[in-house]
Parts: structure tokens; C-alpha cells; sequence
């Protein structure tokens, strides 16, 4: 009795113990603040739903319909399913496995499809069988199959949020270099149609011989510049509406858009977070977690394959090696049984697979540091980035106002005959690049947010599920 109770504690004990290394998180060290003067706080604007960032409703129709006809995002979910597939197949190893088999055969010196002695003789033979083996899973080789193969579908399931963020990042991005394309391509219409009114007067003056021909083609070359700009700002807007097309999932066309780029706000205080929280909030760090996890498991994986494979078997059917005698009871079979396999040489196959599970788990580690290292300096980058624009903005708005006013000053002297046309025609040249400059900064300033809320990890969930 003592002896048979030894037996089923020794059983029990190994059945609850697993072969390789328990996953642990690394312990990483985490600054305490971002790289900027960003107020720290344990407020994140990656907390916000991306529905409640981007206030547009052109915008979130576009986020939308991107969520929805994505290819990359469909072929992410197809990723998903092949992961919880494969998750699936490896959970199947817990529970026996059943197969049947059926065999009906005559010959001569023939029996159940073998060559066997039977003095010449013909004769007809038939069987079917039942077979169930289930393994023991003694080290926990099993379970480690599995834990492995749940880690890599977890790993999916980050990767296709990691998708999405980007998706949302791209079609958000896109979208504010429309709005700023607008914006230049009616700057640069605006300024075609100045200096094709200075063009008209001056011509009109060189006929009435009030002016040089001098003037007239200052006037001339100042115009062709301006209009010159206008076709290359068309073909960036279609290349740009063609690229959001594809995100959309659409085959490349207009992009219907109603805001303009002067009326996006600007929030004064966006809030980083802490940095220990993007272990929690950015997908690809969770990704590369999962696959941490998965490869711990393989380890042990490999080691239990150091150890003997022990199974249950069983048998149950009918085999006759006469037709007539099939149907009898003196056909029925049965058997059950226990076996047992395990590696004796393999020329260092076994060690050398588990050598290289070790270096795939310490790779995968190595990869978690690095992934959590990129995502510190992208959002310190945008931080930054969005710190300085506001100043790069402040001055350009200030250079665009001086120069608006050096343009009405030259005019107003040079109708008083106190001035050449030339101070006009420089006071606009220098206006129309200062006007494209403080766009491309209004643009900048939104795409730091896009890339900011990317980096922090924002955007998880779907507008619908606010309702």
C-alpha cells in the first residue's frame, strides 16, 4: 500500500512540475521622465481614445473606414486566426489521440497483407481496429508546447493592435499633409494672382512709356515663379490622396476633406506620461514580450526531449484470417499497454536543439531591451520635436506678419512715387516662401502629435465601442 502511494505522489509531484526555465519579465530600469521639458505627470494623452484626439469628423470617417478595409489590418487578423489555430493544435496534445484502421485482403501464403507460410495455400483475412495512445506528460513537455504556442498567438493579437496604431498614425498623418497641401496651393494661387496683376499694370505702363521694359520683366519672372509652383503642389496632392486611397483600401482617387489646416487646434498641454507605462501601452513591446514567453517555453521544450516519452496505448477490434469467422466472437481483440522512448545517441542533435533554443531565448530578450530602448527615444523625439516647432512657429508667424506689412508699406510708397517696383517685388518674393514655411510648421506641429500618441501607444479600440 505504501509502496503504491509512493508511486502516486511521485507521479503527481513530476505531473505538476514542467522541464526549462518559469517565464519572469526582465527587470528594466525605466527613467523616470522622458528627455524633454514635458511636465511629469501619470497623465498620458495615449489615455484618450483616438475619437476623443482627433475632434475632425472627416478625419475619424477616414480612421474608420481604414479600420475596416485595410489590407494590412485584414491580413493581420488572417495572422490572428492562423495563431489560434496553431495554439489549438498544440492544446490537442493534452487529450489521447483515437484512430481506426480496416483491412480486407486474400492471397496466397497471405495473411493480414504479410507474407506468411501457409503451405500454398489461398486464403481470405480481415481486421478492424480501435487504437487510443495518450502521453504522460511526466516533464511537462506538453506544457511547455502550450505555453509557447499561446504566447505566439498573444503575440498576433499585439502585432495586429500594433496595426492598427500605425494604420491610424498613417491615415492621420496623410490627412494633415492634404490639409497643408490645400493650404500652399491656395498660398501659391493667391500669390500667381498678385503678380499677375502687377504683370497687367506694368505692361500696361511700358505701353504708355511710363515704365521700363525692366520692371515688366522683373514682374514677368517673379510671375512664372509663383505659377510654376502651382502644378508641382497639385501632383503632391494627388500623389498624397493616392497613398491615403491605399490605406483606405480604395483604389486611388480624391479624398473628400472640409476642414482647413488654420482651424486644427493645437492643444497647449499634451501629457507624456510616465515611461514605465509604455510596457504596458505600446503593442510591439508587448509583442516582443509574448515572443520572449514563447521562446522561454521552447527551452523547455528542447530540454524534455533529453527525457523518455512515455504513453498509454490501447487496442480494441475484430481480426480474422477467415471471413466466415469474422463475425464470431473468437474475432474480437483487445489489448492496453505502456511504452516508453527516449534518446540513446543522436550525434549531439538533442543538445545541439536545445543549445540553440537557449541563444533564440536569449535573443529574444536582447530584443525586448532594444524595443523598449527605440520606443523611449521615439517619444523623447517627438516631445522634442513638438517643443521646438511651437517656437519655430511662433517666429515664422511673426516673420509672415512683418513681411505682410513690408509688402502693403511698398505698395503704398511706390503708388506715392517714393519707392521702385523693385522694393515691392522683393518684400513679395521673400512673403511667398515665408507663407509656405509657417504652413509646413502648422503641419509639422500636428504630425509631432500623431507621432507622439504613436509612440505612447494611443489609439487602442474602436470608436463604436463608445456608443
Amino acid at each position: 500500500m505504501s509502496k503504491s502511494l509512493c508511486i502516486a505522489s511521485c507521479v503527481l509531484f513530476f505531473a505538476g512540475c514542467a522541464i526549462g526555465p518559469v517565464y519572469k519579465r526582465p527587470s528594466i530600469e525605466a527613467p523616470t521622465q522622458f528627455r524633454s521639458d514635458t511636465r511629469v505627470t501619470d497623465q498620458s494623452v495615449a489615455g484618450l481614445a483616438w475619437w476623443n484626439l482627433y475632434q475632425d469628423g472627416t478625419l475619424r470617417a477616414l480612421i474608420n473606414e481604414g479600420f475596416t478595409n485595410n489590407y494590412d489590418l485584414r491580413i493581420g487578423i488572417k495572422r490572428v486566426e492562423q495563431a489560434r489555430a496553431i495554439a489549438a493544435q498544440a492544446r490537442a496534445e493534452f487529450f489521447p489521440s483515437a484512430t481506426y484502421n480496416g483491412t480486407v485482403g486474400r492471397g496466397r501464403n497471405v495473411l493480414f497483407g504479410s507474407p506468411a507460410s501457409a503451405n500454398g495455400a489461398s486464403s481470405s483475412s480481415a481486421a478492424v481496429t480501435l487504437n487510443a495512445f495518450w502521453e504522460v506528460d511526466l516533464w511537462g513537455r506538453v506544457r511547455r508546447l502550450n505555453e509557447s504556442a499561446r504566447a505566439q498567438f498573444l503575440a498576433s493579437e499585439e502585432a495586429q493592435q500594433g496595426i492598427r496604431i500605425t494604420l491610424l498614425s498613417e491615415i492621420a498623418s496623410a490627412y494633415f499633409q492634404l490639409l497643408e497641401l490645400d493650404n500652399e496651393l491656395e498660398i501659391a494661387e493667391r500669390t500667381t494672382n498678385s503678380f499677375s496683376e502687377s504683370l497687367r499694370i506694368f505692361n500696361r505702363r511700358v505701353s504708355g512709356g511710363t515704365a521700363s521694359a525692366l520692371e515688366s520683366a522683373r514682374a514677368q519672372a517673379a510671375f512664372e515663379n509663383a505659377a510654376g509652383a502651382l502644378p508641382s503642389i497639385r501632383e503632391r496632392i494627388g500623389n498624397v490622396e493616392n497613398q491615403l486611397s491605399v490605406l483606405l483600401g480604395r483604389n486611388p482617387g480624391p479624398i473628400e476633406r472640409r476642414t482647413s489646416l488654420l482651424t486644427a487646434q493645437l492643444s497647449p498641454d499634451i501629457p507624456a506620461g510616465l515611461p514605465s507605462a509604455l510596457l504596458e501601452r505600446r503593442p510591439d513591446i508587448r509583442e516582443v514580450e509574448q515572443l520572449l514567453h514563447s521562446a522561454t517555453a521552447d527551452v523547455g521544450v528542447a530540454a524534455g526531449a533529453f527525457f523518455p516519452k512515455i504513453g498509454l496505448t490501447a487496442l480494441l477490434g475484430k481480426a480474422s484470417p477467415e471471413l466466415s469467422a469474422f463475425t464470431m466472437g473468437t474475432a474480437n481483440l483487445w489489448g492496453v499497454g505502456a511504452e516508453a522512448a527516449g534518446p540513446l545517441f543522436q550525434g549531439g542533435r538533442v543538445i545541439a536543439r536545445y543549445r540553440a533554443a537557449k541563444a533564440a531565448r536569449d535573443e529574444a530578450g536582447l530584443r525586448y531591451e532594444q524595443t523598449i530602448l527605440n520606443a523611449l527615444r521615439e517619444v523623447s523625439d517627438a516631445l522634442l520635436s513638438r517643443e521646438q516647432l511651437a517656437d519655430v512657429r511662433e517666429h515664422q508667424a511673426s516673420e509672415v506678419n512683418a513681411l505682410e506689412q513690408a509688402v502693403k508699406l511698398s505698395t503704398e510708397r511706390y503708388a506715392a512715387g517714393k519707392a521702385a517696383y523693385f522694393e515691392i517685388l522683393e518684400a513679395q518674393q521673400q512673403l511667398f516662401p515665408a507663407k509656405l514655411g509657417l504652413a509646413r510648421t502648422q503641419r509639422d506641429q500636428l504630425l509631432a502629435i500623431v507621432s507622439l500618441y504613436k509612440a505612447l501607444g494611443g489609439g487602442w479600440g474602436d470608436e463604436n465601442a463608445k456608443q
